[in-house]
């Protein structure tokens, strides 16, 4: 049974990969996962706010800020709130890479291109085989255009790809009104590959307290739909990797990506909940059904399910639509 797949350009022995967590922050993590089976790993990602906390307190401490810059300070999560400062992680991109034979990949979250650059640089360096860009960004200026939002996307794309010689993939979210287009002018503008799609964590409110409130809800196999249906759309139609990575619960949902034609298939939720080890098991369920359905291969099964294998495409997916409208049962006893 052929496991491979190609993902970035990375040949991985399984699809499976672990997703940025906090079960990377640390080497004895990212060897934990390595042992557990993961292809590649993608580290917990570094933020542009650790990036400009680190650089604006530097500038202070040298005496070239104003007085009143001591305040603006307090804006910041304080260092030791994140896991590691931006030193930090390069050195743990450096053992990682020394210490598992499996692809080490860095990620970058934030949405502008200052320290984007310097700092995808210094991840290549580190020993990373591949930069993961985890843009977030909420566009709450009301006269902001929709075409401005996708063109800060591209340009940090242009800027990163423009001074690193590895792969370069961006994990996206669903709200674009073209999500089609905008991933081709992501790929145009040197993208290697897209993850679909980011969780972003929304805030919630306390009513009682009235504060807004931060808490982490970990992904179920419910939340696959939107991702598996554009994978499907997009599969044969971008010179690009797709990487899946939204409800991964188990063996299930990986052969369901797989089928849509993904290249890889990220879990982190799964990995919390049950533990490093429990990658393995996905893996062995992989393995199980391809077995069962006669399948010799990861290429062969890949994207069998793809929007380009049917035989009547948009059809298809308007008659979707009204069918799961139509067939709803109500359960509601008057």
């Amino acid at each position: 049974m052929d496991l491979k797949t190609h993902y970035l350009g990375l040949e991985l022995k399984h699809p499976v990969v672990a997703s940025a967590s906090p079960l990377s922050r640390d080497i004895d993590g990212v060897i934990r996962l390595a042992e557990a089976g993961a292809s590649a790993i993608v580290l917990f990602s570094l933020f542009e706010e650790q990036i400009q906390f680190e650089r604006e307190s530097l500038e202070y401490l040298i005496g070239r800020s104003t007085d009143s810059f001591a305040e603006s300070l307090s804006y910041f999560p304080m260092p030791n709130e994140y896991n590691l400062g931006p030193g930090d992680y390069l050195e743990l991109i450096h053992r990682a890479a020394h210490a598992v034979d499996i692809p080490i990949i860095g990620s970058l979250n934030g949405v502008s291109e200052a320290g984007w650059t310097e700092y995808a640089k210094d991840i290549v360096e580190a020993g990373a085989k591949a930069i993961e860009l985890n843009i977030f960004y909420v566009p709450a200026d009301l006269d902001q255009t929709g075409h401005h939002v996708e063109d800060q996307y591209v340009d940090i794309v242009k800027a990163v790809k423009s001074v690193v010689n590895v792969p370069v993939a961006v994990k996206l979210a669903p709200f674009f009104s073209s999500m089609g287009n905008m991933g081709r002018r992501l790929v145009h503008a040197g993208a290697d590959g897209l993850v679909l799609f980011n969780r972003f964590y929304q805030p919630d409110f306390d009513i009682d307290e009235r504060v807004v409130e931060s808490r982490l809800d970990l992904s179920s196999a419910s939340e696959i739909r939107i991702a598996l249906l554009w994978i499907s759309l997009l599969h044969g139609r971008l010179h690009c990797s797709l990487a899946a990575t939204s409800g991964v619960e188990g063996a299930t949902e990986v052969v369901k990506y797989l089928l849509a034609g993904a290249d890889a298939v990220m879990t982190t939720s799964a990995l919390l909940r049950f533990g490093p080890k429990y990658l393995g098991s996905m893996v062995e369920g992989l393995e199980a059904w391809m077995e069962e359905q006669g399948y010799q291969s990861v290429t062969q099964m890949k994207g069998c399910m793809s929007h380009l294998k049917c035989a009547e495409p948009e059809a298809l997916v308007r008659a979707n639509y009204l069918k799961v409208l139509q067939s709803y049962k109500s359960t509601y006893v008057p």
